[in-house]
């Protein structure tokens, strides 16, 4: 059983969202909810579980208030009902969903949101051919929430991809988006200004104009920003 009732605020903005998500199945059939469907999966995830068979299993044991309140109907789905709906649902709408959702707790638990912008490669995913998939994630600092995340393919092409895990958070106004030196680029920086954000990047020698402006800054006079 679950160690505590999910409070309906906290679930209710999340299913707000969740409804948001085109629902691909055909009509004739349904009998859940896909938001419940949906809701049901992320809390089960959030509580451990790391199969949709653990899935069915907390949903079966969550009992008929619990689903109430996430949305679903008040008899758990079964894992075949739930391995449909998130293999046909669009992997790319629904993580903008969770990146929304995830900023907003972020933001309220957080006060002021600092993101680290960075890239990294999965390495324990590689395909057959050897490769490893190259993600560029948005990382709430502080509660280390993914808010957003793209796969570039080629490394090449992650410096102007560095930017698009940014579009997928609505409000980055008053948020400090932190940067490391491979991205340190006049359009990221210019990107992250307009949406009324500020940044921190890291500045290397192989910038020299900019390298040797920055050394004549008077730095031990600088108090830590706590970032």
């Amino acid at each position: 059983m679950p160690s505590s009732p999910i409070p309906d605020v906290r679930s209710q903005y999340l299913l707000d969202l969740l409804a948001q998500v085109p629902d691909p199945r055909k009509k004739r059939g349904r009998r859940h909810p896909l938001a419940g469907l949906l809701a049901v999966g992320i809390a089960a995830v959030v509580a451990g579980s790391r199969s949709f068979a653990a899935i069915g299993q907390w949903a079966a044991d969550a009992g008929p208030e619990t689903l109430a309140v996430l949305g679903a109907a008040r008899w758990p789905a079964e894992e075949s009902t739930s391995r449909r709906a998130f293999a046909l649902v669009s992997a790319d709408v629904l993580y903008q969903v969770l990146g929304a959702w995830l900023y907003s707790r972020a933001a309220r638990v957080g006060g002021g949101m600092v993101i680290a912008i960075d890239g990294k490669t999965v390495r324990g995913a590689r395909s057959k051919a050897g490769k490893a998939p190259h993600l560029v994630a948005a990382l709430a600092r502080g509660i280390g929430a993914v808010l957003g995340q793209v796969a570039p393919g080629e490394k090449p092409n992650e410096i102007p991809a560095v930017r698009e895990p940014l579009k997928a958070i609505a409000d980055l106004a008053g948020a400090v988006v932190t940067i490391d030196g491979m991205h340190t680029q006049h359009d990221t920086a210019q990107a992250i200004l307009t949406r009324g954000a500020d940044y921190v990047m890291a500045v290397k020698a192989n910038m020299p104009t900019l390298y040797r402006q920055l050394r004549k800054l008077p730095w031990a006079a600088v108090p830590p920003s706590g970032l």
